[in-house]
């Protein structure tokens, strides 16, 4: 069936003069103000609110999520490898079930306005593949709703647990959107072998690449050198991300820069979650080499920490509070990070606030863009496809 035409009134695109916004046949149409609507038309007035496109959640763990089972205290110690074996305890301690959970996290964000989301989810011989089913049968319950990019991520290490490799290629078979990787120097010990069975996978299924890379200073410069060889070797500009990437945050300021030039001639993206407790890449800098930097949440209150909420505004918020951007200018990049650059790195379609992109939008209170990333106030309106998914931050569809 046809989707209905809908008008949303006296609403400012992206904070711009206020005007009105036809939608038909899920995208947008026209935008003029005073629009006389038809009678068969669903009229949403904005009441002056600023509309974004969807926000984009670009690197998340749907999978781990303890949303909705109760507040637990946090129990990971301080290394990463102690983090990744009190999760793989916890997951069967207390029933972490992926699908269930991955559809707590994935309509709470809807709530908030995110109408894409990549969940890093993991392949690992402990849980099989019990996470890409669940996200799977996520992904397929809210079509329409949210896009859901199913990355097949070796959250314990690709070639230390022998099988994953295998899970991977069943993942990527089964329908998994994105090959994984992680830490090819100090979790696997083989930065060769890692990065080499991560690139034939992505040229055996021709699908993207995003490699969540830890390593700090050189050791993560070295990786990163690697990564570029294959980039270039397998023709692969454009269609790579470089989750975290803490190395890039390293004192040594040339070195640094000198990486991010090379990233940006092979056109690899870069995902920050704005971690507060780690050298991160600067933005300011990405940005001026023409490198894309988008952003997510990393996990929400999952075994590993304790916070979050899956709001992109708020993330948003967070990038400038790290990177110390006081202007409108430098916030409004960092709400870039969190939408348009988020959909580049996804390969979103039709995405954005023109005539004939897709009618995923946003509707938030705000004098300006700046002041709805500071204050991120709760979402009037969420519109997926030009349909109605969330009203008043939450989702239509009752969390399970």
């Amino acid at each position: 069936m046809a989707a209905k035409t809908q008008l949303l009134k006296n609403i400012r695109p992206w904070g711009s003069e206020t005007t009105d916004l036809l939608i038909t046949q899920g995208k947008i149409s026209k935008i003029s103000a005073n629009q006389v609507p038809s009678p068969d038309c669903d009229i949403h007035e904005g009441d002056n609110a600023i509309l974004l496109p969807g926000l984009v959640e670009a690197h998340t763990h749907l999978d781990k999520t303890l949303w909705g089972m109760g507040w637990r205290p946090h129990q990971a110690g301080p290394s990463l490898q102690d983090k990744i074996e009190t999760e793989r305890r916890l997951r069967r301690e207390w029933d972490i079930e992926p699908h269930r959970q991955s559809m707590r996290q994935a309509l709470l964000s809807i709530g908030k306005g995110t109408t894409a989301i990549r969940s890093h989810v993991d392949m690992d011989t402990d849980c099989g593949m019990e996470g890409f089913e669940g996200v799977s049968r996520t992904r397929e319950a809210l079509a329409g709703q949210v896009d859901i990019e199913i990355v097949a991520f070796p959250q314990s290490g690709l070639l230390n647990r022998p099988g994953t490799l295998e899970l991977m290629d069943q993942a990527m078979r089964g329908g998994a959107d994105v090959v994984g990787g992680l830490d090819p120097c100090s979790m696997d010990r083989d930065p060769k072998g890692h990065l080499d069975a991560v690139f034939a996978l992505a040229e055996r299924y021709g699908k993207p690449i995003d490699i969540h890379l830890h390593e700090p200073d050189e050791l993560g410069a070295f990786s990163i050198e690697m990564i570029l060889e294959r980039v270039h070797a397998h023709a692969m500009q454009g269609h790579v991300t470089i989750s975290h990437a803490f190395c890039l945050g390293m004192p040594d300021r040339d070195r640094a820069r000198a990486l991010v030039a090379e990233l940006a001639a092979a056109r690899v993206h870069i995902a920050t979650v704005a971690s507060p407790h780690r050298p991160v890449p600067a933005a300011s800098e990405l940005k001026d080499a023409g490198v894309t930097l988008c952003a997510g949440s990393d996990g929400i209150r999952d075994a590993w920490g304790p916070y979050g909420n899956g709001d992109m505004l708020e993330r948003a918020m967070h990038l400038g509070l790290r990177n110390n951007f006081r202007t409108d200018e430098d916030v409004g990049y960092a709400l870039r990070c969190c939408t348009y650059n988020g959909a580049t790195v996804m390969g979103l379609a039709d995405y954005g606030l023109a005539p004939g992109d897709a009618a995923d939008l946003v509707l938030v209170s705000g004098e300006s863009l700046i002041h709805a990333v500071v204050s991120h106030p709760v979402r009037k309106l969420v519109m997926k496809g030009g349909e109605v998914v969330a009203r008043d931050g939450k989702s239509l569809i009752e969390l399970p």
